[in-house]
């Protein structure tokens, strides 16, 4: 029983073990990526692609793009996730669902650098529903709990409200462009190759994308309640680099927003501002101190949004 018990133990520590390790390399390629990105001087690193599917007019590309952009997001996700997973191994000690933790942690992880890095837009919105998913099943980790599945339930109904408007961006640029490389895109609207009305939707699209990953005003009420997760659920995915997934959609995306009518760029700017407001107004008045820290990040991730619109 007791050789049992001990091979139980083993099992149980190699998840933690193998995520951590996973996690560890990624960081060191990370910063290798990184030191690659600085010497570019913001260009791209010209990676090919690779076609996945063909099918009728529809070339599936998939490929990674790696910029000052990319490379900084990669860094930050593979950092915090590392100190996040080595925190868990104390707080997730003993509890029943340990290596199932781990498993969606390390399935968090690879979703997030997989969003991070696409090079295509059909490539980054499957990774943008993965991070969706792995957050409904972290939120809701302690199934058991009322609380955690509605709050669990809640996030993952508001968060595709938003992504299926994006989807609908993601439809329409294809059939206006034929083509889902990112790179080419923003290359069409720096040039004047999009009408008004096409620039006009592609960016709402996002935006409304963005607001529900981000949790921005009017979408913004899932956030607090996303914080009956285990803590560094919370402190990874919904305070550090999951959130920060609509900015990083908003940025990756800056010179379609750019080009796009003065009046869609006010609206960013405007929804990203009272947000901020808005959020830190709650805040105050919040006394969990975990709605506390979801208010707070929500403020800030407002501000980001603002950043944009105003073409920061």
């Amino acid at each position: 029983a007791a050789g049992m018990l001990l091979l139980d133990d083993f099992r149980v520590r190699q998840a933690s073990d193998l995520t951590i390790g996973a996690i560890g390399i990624s960081w060191l390629l990370a910063l290798w990526a990184l030191d690659t990105s600085i010497g570019l001087d913001g260009e791209s690193l010209g990676l090919e692609p690779h076609l996945w599917m063909q099918l009728f007019q529809l070339n599936v590309e998939f490929g990674i793009q790696l910029d000052a952009l990319s490379a900084l997001m990669i860094f930050v996700v593979t950092s915090v996730s590392l100190v996040v997973q080595i925190y868990s191994l104390g707080y997730m000690h003993g509890d029943t669902g340990y290596p199932r933790y781990f498993m969606f942690m390390s399935l968090f992880t690879v979703a997030m650098l997989g969003l991070v890095m696409g090079s295509s837009m059909l490539q980054l919105f499957i990774h943008w529903e993965l991070v969706g998913l792995t957050s409904y099943l972290l939120i809701g980790f302690w199934f058991h709990k009322p609380s955690a599945a509605a709050a669990a339930k809640k996030a993952f109904i508001v968060t595709r409200f938003g992504d299926f408007f994006f989807m609908i961006a993601l439809v329409m640029i294809w059939t206006k462009t034929g083509t889902f490389d990112i790179t080419e895109i923003n290359h069409l609207a720096e040039h004047g190759d999009l009408t008004a009305s096409v620039l006009t939707g592609l960016t709402l699209g996002l935006l409304a994308g963005a607001i529900g990953k981000s949790a921005q005003f009017p979408l913004h009420f899932w956030l607090p309640d996303a914080m009956e997760g285990p803590t560094p659920v919370s402190s990874l995915l919904h305070s550090a680099t999951m959130v920060a997934a609509g900015v990083y959609l908003l940025s990756r995306f800056f010179p379609v927003i750019h080009a796009s009518p003065s009046e869609v760029q006010t609206t960013i700017a405007y929804i990203g501002g009272f947000t901020a407001i808005f959020a830190a107004s709650m805040g105050i008045v919040a006394n969990d101190i975990k709605r506390v820290l979801a208010y707070s990040t929500v403020s800030q991730l407002g501000y980001m949004v603002m950043a944009i619109g105003l073409g920061g």
